[in-house]
């Protein structure tokens, strides 16, 4: 897959519209992903998480029938099984749970009701994503490779094909693979390691004989230590899924690629987990909530409640995806920036040592 020679994804639409255009939207998109980027005064920059979401709307309008298409066959599918629980079974999360509170109990940390109902939510998620892995691995994996194919086929001005798409999965499918399995390695390893560590403070602060509430303030401020670094981690394993399709590297030298890349459009990346993060948290509160629960009437909306909140949750995977993907070309341009910087500031440097030496 050729990647696009643009050194960033950003597009000017608005401007373009101000200057009174009447060429239709695809040819004004056409002439912003124009590959003069020598000039100065057109020169491309990195974008802020705002403009990283302005730019994957106007891909998502630019082919809108392409991402359609793959959240209705790719996305839906798998949204709809996660969020229905269809394949778990309760008692495997009943006796999940009871493990948790065991464990929790032991290590001296009270059972308040917030806890209580984290670990039945904590023991719900492992046991739905261990049961929906087969799909993850296969139509999940797949919806993100199809979405930087188009993506990039859209920066480098070329349709997207489905053949052609399916005969470059063939060969770097197995990279993926590859890739998808180190990334849920390192998702796991976070989530030991946390435990491992929340475990040894409670139990630590107990035999210290500090109060319950000490213990619970003191695990809620791990929590949000973990909160961002596992934010930052799913960041790293997002990019290094773009850069597995997209660059010659798979495995952990991707993720390793991934995190060189992201240096210091780190907040960027928080900005974007974040809001992708509550979007999906709330749809799946309202599917919890209204279709799960019947917590009014005689459920008869279940019947287009149910499938308008998996498509909206699609929806919200989608273009958490696409910003994953359009925030990749603003790293490898804010990469490309300070290192011109960086190299400009080299060249100051000798010329003004060489002029110095001139004088003396």
């Amino acid at each position: 897959m050729e990647i696009a020679s643009v050194t960033s994804p950003r597009m000017r639409l608005d401007h373009l519209e101000k200057e009174g255009s009447k060429e239709p939207h695809r040819e004004i998109f056409e002439l912003e992903l124009s590959h003069g980027v020598t000039d100065h005064d057109h020169r491309f920059h990195s974008m802020n998480a705002l403009e990283i979401l302005r730019e994957t709307v106007r891909i998502l309008r630019y082919n809108s029938a392409g991402f359609m298409i793959i959240a209705a066959l790719l996305i839906c599918p798998v949204s709809a099984v996660f969020m229905s629980n269809l394949l778990v079974d309760q008692s495997i999360v009943k006796r999940l749970t009871v493990r948790l509170l065991l464990v929790a109990k032991s290590s001296g940390l009270p059972l308040r009701p917030f806890i209580k109902q984290s670990c039945q939510r904590f023991a719900e998620t492992v046991v739905s994503s261990a049961m929906c892995f087969p799909l993850f691995i296969t139509l999940s994996l797949l919806s993100k490779a199809a979405v930087v194919y188009c993506v990039d086929c859209t920066y480098s001005r070329k349709s997207a094909d489905v053949l052609k798409f399916f005969v470059i999965i063939g060969k770097f499918w197995r990279r993926l693979v590859s890739t998808y399995i180190w990334m849920c390695m390192v998702i796991v390893g976070c989530v030991t390691t946390f435990f491992v560590f929340l475990i040894a403070a409670c139990s630590a602060l107990s035999v210290l004989g500090f109060t319950p509430d000490l213990v619970v303030y003191a695990v809620i401020v791990m929590g949000l230590v973990f909160s961002v670094v596992f934010a930052n981690a799913i960041i790293v394993c997002n990019i290094g899924i773009v850069i597995c399709v997209l660059e010659e590297v798979s495995g952990p030298q991707a993720l390793l690629r991934a995190g060189v890349l992201i240096k210091g459009q780190t907040q960027v990346g928080l900005l974007i987990f974040l809001g992708s993060t509550i979007g999906m948290a709330f749809v799946e509160g309202l599917f919890e909530h209204r279709v799960k629960t019947l917590s009014y009437g005689d459920g008869s909306s279940r019947i287009w409640e149910g499938p308008l909140l998996v498509i909206m949750y699609s929806f919200v995977v989608l273009i958490d995806s696409m910003m994953s993907t359009v925030f990749y070309f603003s790293c490898r341009t804010y990469t490309m920036e300070a290192s011109a910087g960086e190299c400009q500031s080299m060249f100051d440097t000798i010329t003004a040592s060489a002029e110095t030496l001139g004088v003396q």
